[in-house]
């Protein structure tokens, strides 16, 4: 909570006090008196004093900041008190946005924990291992770094890679399949969000080449479209194109490129029925953090300012259970997406993920050399 004592803003916190017996059994507790020392409060108090508190600030007040539906005994004290209160989560948001030094180091290190994870699962990966093995590299190497998942992990193999949200992991990658990596962790609460596709056998078909080409070639258009003053949806539109364009070329689509994109704003032509999500997220204290929408769901997203960090994230799908459209058999089962973080600076974007390979001679020369 924060109130105005008539000269400044005072942030008071509100915790758990020491209890002897529960510490026994649950571990220590912080306690009032101790938070109010070592966390960056002006002042704490007992979580038990919280309806008494929050009555006499509202009886000094001409108004709150409040957000409903966290905690019912405030949600009641002030629907009956009947004052005027306005939700600061779009103040906040807009705060969050733009990342401190401290902020961007945290971050930078969690990219760093991610992309190390990622080499050691190319590492270890060989025909007919299981996705929940490739899983378990990566998660470990989390907590070996004190860090822990930013999101349930996506571990999808062969056909597997071509649903967006799969994390069940329970199948075995065969020889000749994909496997669709989507994995970070966290660092002080602070995500990182990477994937790769990588061949299990170490080698890229001719067809899975010139897919994960096309969707490189879209990530590296996306991420140097990522520029200080450029609009949100500039990036979904930097992605679309060349996807749209190679969708063509490889006589996917039989259109123009007009036509395969559809309307410029709302991006509904038929190159999304293979590339079916936005290209990028805000990234921070949430894996898809607060302060703007999704690129391809709107243009009303933020200007791209330094400070920021958002993920690039194209890919591309071809499930062949699908009945809605005709799958073309060369690249039947095959779903890649290649994803970074990006820091926007001044002098242009920063790729915190850099440390993690992504080109096909680079992931060749790595799969299977840790076996």
């Amino acid at each position: 909570m924060a109130y105005h004592n008539g000269t400044n803003w005072i942030s008071s916190l509100f915790v758990r006090p020491r209890d002897t017996k529960k510490e026994i059994w649950e571990g220590r507790i912080v306690g009032v008196e101790q938070a109010a020392s070592e966390w960056p409060v002006d002042e704490s108090e007992s979580i038990e004093n919280l309806s008494d508190s929050i009555k006499t600030h509202i009886s000094e007040s001409n108004g709150v900041h409040y957000i409903s539906g966290l905690n019912s005994i405030v949600d009641e004290i002030v629907l009956d008190s009947g004052i005027q209160n306005t939700d600061p989560r779009p103040i906040l948001d807009k705060m969050r946005r733009i990342k401190s030094s401290k902020e961007i180091e945290l971050m930078s290190k969690s990219a760093n924990i991610a992309s190390l994870a990622h080499i050691e699962a190319m590492k270890v990966s060989q025909i007919d291992i299981g996705e929940w093995e490739i899983q378990s590299v990566i998660e470990g190497y989390f907590m070996n770094c004190k860090s822990r998942w930013s999101y349930p992990s996506i571990v999808g193999g062969g056909e597997n890679g071509t649903i967006l949200h799969y994390n069940t992991n329970q199948s075995v990658v065969k020889d000749g399949d994909l496997v669709l990596v989507d994995a970070g962790c966290e660092v002080q609460g602070y995500a990182s969000d990477i994937t790769r596709t990588w061949p299990v056998n170490g080698k890229f078909t001719e067809p899975q080449r010139e897919i994960y080409e096309l969707v490189l070639k879209a990530e590296l258009a996306g991420i140097e479209a990522c520029q200080n003053g450029s609009s949100w949806v500039s990036i979904h539109t930097a992605t679309s194109e060349i996807l749209a364009a190679g969708l063509i070329e490889l006589g996917i689509l039989d259109c123009t490129l007009e036509e395969a994109i559809g309307d410029p704003v709302e991006f509904d032509g038929p190159y999304r029925n293979f590339f079916m999500h936005g290209t990028g997220h805000l990234l921070g204290l949430d894996v898809h953090d607060v302060g703007g929408g999704r690129q391809g769901d709107d243009d009303k997203g933020p200007i791209l300012e330094p400070g920021m960090i958002l993920t690039v994230e194209p890919g591309l799908y071809f499930s062949s259970w699908r009945t809605d459209i005709k799958i073309p058999d060369r690249y039947s089962g095959i779903g890649i997406r290649i994803e970074d973080d990006i820091l926007i600076t001044e002098e242009g974007p920063v790729v915190l993920t850099s440390d993690c390979p992504k080109t096909i001679e680079e992931i060749e020369a790595l799969v299977g050399s840790g076996v």
